[in-house]
């Protein structure tokens, strides 16, 4: 443990450079694009000194150095700005409202994925070279293959023009009806890569000696397949799942949008559209620490699941 410590601290001293270095680019792409958020308010019909008034009001015609050191200096106490579209409510309240449903469907979405996709990966992995092999992968191939603005729409007429099974859309928590569609839509496109990744990594693990001896001892094969297969199947797993719960607060706009879900895919989509700029920054630089820390996270998990990686680092460092 001692020797991660000095490497962990390295990556946590990396972090404010890379948040700095990503939310400048996301700033100079902002400022720069097409229009700003007082233009697009005010439409067709501007008026050109009131346009100027209120650009000055919001510091919107000051270099961009100076407005990048004023928002950085706002961020550090705490301060991730005004949205210009919802009446200048402060960043945060709109956000991480927003993030808590959006990280609620994302859950739910990857237990499915993650609950379905390693199952079936085994199961590819120990009946290789018969039928069940490519059908069990394919199956889930298909669901991949094919776009959410299809899956939807298909599963809107089938569950709930034809059968009446589900609601339209909307959003009532995690554990009412209307999570079962975008649920779905989340989920099975996932399922494929989940599962052909673990069907590889089964396979690398099956020709291991001690499974071999594990079979030769006479144990029976759940246990050799839950014991020594599967739990080193899963390491490789660990990155995947990791990076995975950081998309939780990322939300998928195309899902949210044309299911009505108030999450923040559906929030960060019209916010570009609006030129929301504060809006905009704030979820890039949450989205970005979430990402630094997942990974420093994923790091220390390798080194508890698997001691090998804690000893090649030791020496590296």
């Amino acid at each position: 443990m001692q020797g991660i410590l000095p490497y962990i601290l390295r990556r946590l001293l990396w972090a404010p450079l890379i948040l700095i270095a990503v939310s400048f680019i996301a700033f100079t792409v902002a400022r720069y694009g097409p229009g700003d958020p007082i233009s697009v308010a005010m439409g067709q019909y501007r008026d050109p000194e009131a346009l100027a008034r209120v650009r000055h009001e919001k510091g919107l015609d000051k270099p961009l150095l100076d407005q990048y050191r004023i928002y950085i200096w706002n961020v550090l106490h705490g301060d991730l700005g005004e949205s210009f579209r919802f009446g200048a409510r402060p960043v945060s309240e709109i956000i991480f409202p927003k993030m808590w449903v959006s990280a609620q469907l994302g859950l739910v979405a990857l237990i499915i994925t993650f609950g379905v996709g390693i199952p079936v990966g085994i199961l590819a992995a120990l009946k290789q070279g018969s039928w069940m092999d490519p059908a069990s992968i394919s199956t889930f191939l298909f669901f991949q293959s094919v776009p959410v603005l299809v899956t939807v729409p298909v599963m809107l007429l089938v569950f709930v023009l034809k059968l009446h099974w589900l609601p339209t859309g909307g959003w009532e928590g995690i554990f009412s009806k209307h999570i079962v569609i975008p649920a779905l839509a989340l989920s099975l496109p996932g399922v494929a890569g989940v599962a052909r990744l673990m069907r590889a990594t089964t396979l690398d693990v099956l020709k291991e000696d001690y499974v071999r001896t594990a079979r030769a001892k006479g144990l029976r094969e759940f246990t050799v397949v839950s014991q020594h297969v599967a739990r080193n199947a899963l390491l490789p797993m660990t990155t995947i799942i990791g990076i995975s719960l950081v998309t939780l607060l990322e939300g998928a706009f195309f899902t949210e949008t044309l299911l009505g879900i108030p999450g923040i895919g559906r929030l960060a989509f019209e916010s570009v559209t609006s030129r929301d700029y504060d809006v905009i920054l704030g979820l890039t630089l949450v989205l970005a620490s979430a990402f630094i820390v997942a990974n420093i996270v994923i790091d220390i998990a390798y080194t508890f699941i698997d001691p090998r990686v804690r000893y090649q680092r030791s020496a590296v460092i």
